[in-house]
C-alpha cells in the first residue's frame, strides 16, 4: 500500500504510468475513466490497441471516459432499458473504473469485470456495475469499456491486406480485453490489488468472450480464475472468411463497393453501428487457432478454477430482435419436446423459449464445467425473482443475477419496484459466494465442484445462498446434449479442414 497516498477525498495512486487521482466513497477508492491504450481512432481504428503514453503530474481520475459507439436492437428505443450505454460515447472509449478498499492491509483479490449486451451495446461505468460492495469486503473491482459492433468485430478483405502476417484479425474488442488484463497485471498493486490473484468475470457476451480468451494463447496467465454468468458455451465463432464477407456487406450498405483500407477508416462511427450484425470471436488464425467450442472439447483451453451458470429466464432475451420468432423456426413444437416440459402444458411459445434457454446457456454451460481439468468448476442456476416482480415474471431474467452480484438492486435501469429486506438478504449471500471465490478459490465448503457423475448445481433460490440440487433440468438438458455433441463434432472436423488447408497453402 505503500504506492497510494490515502488522503481523506482525494486518494492518489502512483502507477507506472503516471500518478491518478481518485475519490474516497465510503470504504473505498474510486479511480474512473483511466486510460489502458492509446485511442483506437484515425490509423489506430481496428487495430491492436496500443500503449497509453505515460504521463507528468497527476492526472484527473473523477469522471467516467466514454462508452463505445453503440447501437441496440432496432425494436428498442431506449437501449438503456435493456443495458446499453447512454450518451457521451466515443471511438476513444478504451478506460477502465477501479473500486479499490480504502483500508486493504495487504495486497487484495482482483476481480475484472466484462460488460455484456451482445457485443454491441454496453458499458463497464452502467450503475449497476458499481464496485462498492466488492471493495466494502476485500476485493479491487476493475469495470472496463471494449470496443462494440462494428468497431469491436470487424474484419475486411482490405484490413487484412494491409496486416502484418501475425497481426490479430476481427478480434478488436477481445485485444482490447486482452490490453485491459495486462494493464491489471502492471499496474493493479498501486491502488492495493494483487496482480497474481485476478478473477476475470462477465455476463452473456461478456461471458462468451471469457470462454474465448480462455483458449487464446494471448491471454494466458493474465487471469487465475474466472465466471461466465450466462454465457453459453456452443455459440459458434466467425471463420475469417465469412467475417470479410459480413465485412464487405456492411461497406457495400454504406456505399463503398471496393475500399480500401483508408476509406473505411473514413467512416463516420454512427455509420457503422446503425449496420445490424451479430458480433462475436472471429477464428483468424492468430488470436484463435479454433473455434473456441472445439478448443474446449480437445482441452486446449486456460485450466483455472471456474464458476459457470446460466438464468431460469433466459428466455427473456427473445422478447428482442424477433428472437421468438427466429428461433421457433429453429426449435419446431413437437410432443418430444412436451414431454421434456410438461410444465409448459403444450404452450408452443412456453416450448420454444424453455428449449432456448436449456440449447443455448444450460446445456453448454454444463459441458464447459465437465470438461476435464486439474481445476475445478462449480455451475449454479440463478432461479430467483425479487417479490415485487413475481405477478409479471415466471422466471429470473437474462441478467438478472447480476445486481445480486454486485448488490446494487436500487441501480437497475428497468423502473423495477423497490427491493425488500428478503430480496437484499438473498443479493448478499450471492454477493459473498462472488467474494469467496475471489479470495479463495472456491464459492463455499457447501458448493460441491462439478462432477458429471453427481450432476451437483447451486441453484439460487429463496434460500440465501442457494442450495445444491443434483440433476437440475437433467432430462432436458440431457437431449440437448446429444444435439450438442453434433454441433461440436461438424466444429472440430471443420477446424482440422482449415488448419489442413492452412497447412498446405504454408508449403
Amino acid at each position: 500500500m505503500d504506492q497510494i497516498n490515502l488522503a481523506a477525498t482525494s486518494p492518489v495512486a502512483r502507477t507506472p504510468s503516471g500518478d491518478l487521482r481518485g475519490r474516497r466513497e465510503g470504504s473505498a477508492n474510486v479511480f474512473r475513466g483511466v486510460p489502458y491504450a492509446a485511442a483506437p481512432v484515425g490509423e489506430q481504428r481496428w487495430r491492436a490497441p496500443q500503449s497509453f503514453p505515460a504521463w507528468d503530474g497527476v492526472r484527473e481520475a473523477a469522471d467516467f471516459g466514454p462508452s463505445a459507439p453503440q447501437a441496440g436492437p432496432a425494436d428498442v428505443a431506449d437501449i438503456v432499458s435493456i443495458g446499453g450505454a447512454p450518451e457521451p460515447t466515443g471511438e476513444d472509449c478504451l478506460t477502465l473504473n477501479v473500486w479499490a478498499p480504502a483500508e486493504a492491509a495487504a495486497p487484495a483479490p482482483v476481480m475484472v469485470w466484462l460488460h455484456g449486451g451482445s457485443n454491441r451495446m454496453g458499458a463497464g461505468s452502467l450503475p449497476f456495475y458499481d464496485g462498492a460492495a466488492f471493495a466494502r469486503d476485500g476485493v479491487v473491482l476493475v469495470s472496463v469499456n471494449y470496443r462494440l459492433g462494428q468497431l469491436g468485430f470487424f474484419a475486411h478483405p482490405a484490413l487484412t491486406a494491409e496486416a502484418a502476417p501475425d497481426e490479430p484479425l476481427g478480434n478488436q474488442a477481445l485485444l482490447d480485453q486482452v490490453a485491459a488484463l495486462e494493464w491489471v497485471r502492471d499496474h493493479i498493486s498501486a491502488f492495493g490489488g494483487d496482480p497474481a490473484n485476478v478473477t476475470l468475470f462477465g455476463e452473456s457476451a461478456g461471458g462468451l468472450d471469457i470462454l474465448a480468451l480462455m483458449t487464446a494463447k494471448r491471454a494466458r496467465g493474465l487471469f487465475h480464475k474466472a465466471v461466465v454468468q450466462s454465457g453459453g458455451g456452443w455459440l459458434p465463432a466467425t471463420p475469417l472468411k465469412t467475417a470479410h464477407e459480413r465485412g464487405a456487406a456492411a461497406a457495400t450498405a454504406l456505399g463503398l463497393t471496393h475500399p480500401d483500407a483508408d476509406a473505411l477508416r473514413a467512416l463516420a462511427p454512427e455509420h457503422l453501428t446503425a449496420i445490424e450484425g451479430a458480433f462475436g470471436p472471429v477464428i483468424d488464425g492468430r488470436l484463435l487457432d479454433r473455434d473456441p467450442i472445439s478448443a474446449f472439447a480437445r482441452g486446449d483451453f486456460a485450466d483455472v478454477p471456474l464458476m459457470i451458470g446460466v438464468n431460469s429466464g433466459e428466455d427473456s432475451l427473445l422478447n428482442y430482435g424477433g428472437g421468438l420468432k427466429r428461433f421457433g423456426q429453429l426449435i419446431k413444437p413437437n410432443a418430444a419436446l412436451a414431454r421434456l416440459y410438461p410444465q409448459a402444458n403444450g404452450d408452443d411459445e412456453e416450448l420454444v423459449r424453455l428449449g432456448f434457454r436449456d440449447f443455448a446457456f444450460a446445456a453448454p454451460a454444463r459441458w464447459v464445467a465437465s470438461r476435464p481439468r486439474k481445476s475445478k468448476a462449480w455451475l449454479y442456476a440463478f432461479d430467483y425473482v425479487e417479490e415485487a416482480r413475481r405477478e409479471t415474471m415466471p422466471r429470473a431474467n437474462h441478467a438478472a443475477e447480476i445486481f445480486h452480484v454486485f448488490e446494487t438492486l436500487d441501480q437497475r435501469p428497468d423502473g423495477a419496484p423497490p427491493a425488500t429486506e428478503v430480496d437484499r438478504a438473498i443479493s448478499a449471500a450471492m454477493h459473498a459466494r462472488w467474494v469467496a471465490f475471489a479470495q479463495m478459490g472456491v464459492p463455499g465448503a457447501d458448493w460441491p465442484a462439478y462432477v458429471p457423475a453427481d450432476d451437483a448445481w447451486m441453484v439460487f433460490n429463496d434460500t440465501p445462498g442457494g442450495e445444491v440440487r443434483r440433476g437440475w433440468w437433467k432430462a432436458a438438458l440431457d437431449h440437448h446434449g446429444r444435439k450438442g455433441k453434433l454441433l461440436i463434432l461438424l466444429l472440430r472436423a471443420r477446424d482440422r479442414l482449415r488448419t489442413l488447408f492452412s497447412s498446405r497453402l504454408r508449403k
